[in-house]
């Protein structure tokens, strides 16, 4: 008898300040088995408790929460969780909130007119290691990058928390030395350079380091 295969769930939680919108986007369960929805927030402090509570693995945020900057809780999430996917869903195609998404570490930014099925291959993406934004702010993105070299556009690709792991991995550092230092599990880091190297299309801790050291040399 063949073993049984045993897929692993992707662990969603929804945060957005509508009702109706987070009901809308439970619909990419019924599309994708794989993804199980663990939780939902309407605001920043909720979803930052959401967060440590459950450990979801990709957050789908909206980036404007009545008063509130969504994206504070991208900023918040990731230096606390390195390991943690964030997907930004707006109305909003403003070049502004694009590179702000982008600077606060987003591994993703969708209009929500996208349908679920779009969302849904976004979410598979992030959990592989890509960044994906919606075709539509594209401009802004190559606005925003336009003066960078080719070592500083990988570089910005790269969340707030994964950047701080390479930068201690540039220092000589191990993955042992580098979790203490940063106060994570040496798990945690391993997989946080995994994801440096997928992003930063590498394969060795000194090639990482060599495009880190080339960019800062500037």
């Amino acid at each position: 008898m063949n073993p049984l295969i045993v897929v692993k769930s992707i662990r969603l939680l929804l945060v957005d300040d509508h009702p109706v919108v987070r009901n809308g986007l439970r619909m990419v369960v019924d599309i994708d088995s794989r993804l199980q929805i663990v939780g939902e927030a309407g605001n920043i402090e909720s979803a930052l408790l959401r967060i440590a509570e459950l450990s979801p693995d990709v957050v789908l945020l909206d980036v404007r929460l009545a008063d509130e900057d969504g994206l504070e809780v991208c900023r918040r999430a990731k230096e606390l969780h390195p390991s943690l996917r964030v997907i930004c869903l707006t109305s909003y195609a403003d070049d502004g909130l694009v590179l702000a998404a982008l600077a606060a570490g987003a591994d993703g930014y969708l209009l929500k007119q996208n349908d679920a099925g779009v969302i849904v291959e976004a979410i598979h993406a992030v959990m592989a290691g890509r960044v994906v934004f919606d075709p539509v702010v594209a401009p802004a993105l190559a606005a925003g990058d336009a003066r960078l070299t080719v070592e500083e556009q990988r570089l910005r690709s790269l969340a707030p928390g994964e950047l701080r792991v390479l930068a201690e991995v540039v220092q000589g550092r191990t993955d042992k030395e580098a979790a203490a230092v940063l106060n994570l599990s040496v798990k945690t880091v391993r997989n946080c350079l995994d994801r440096v190297f997928a992003k930063l299309n590498v394969h060795t801790r000194t090639a990482a380091a060599l495009i880190y050291a080339a960019s800062r040399g500037k």
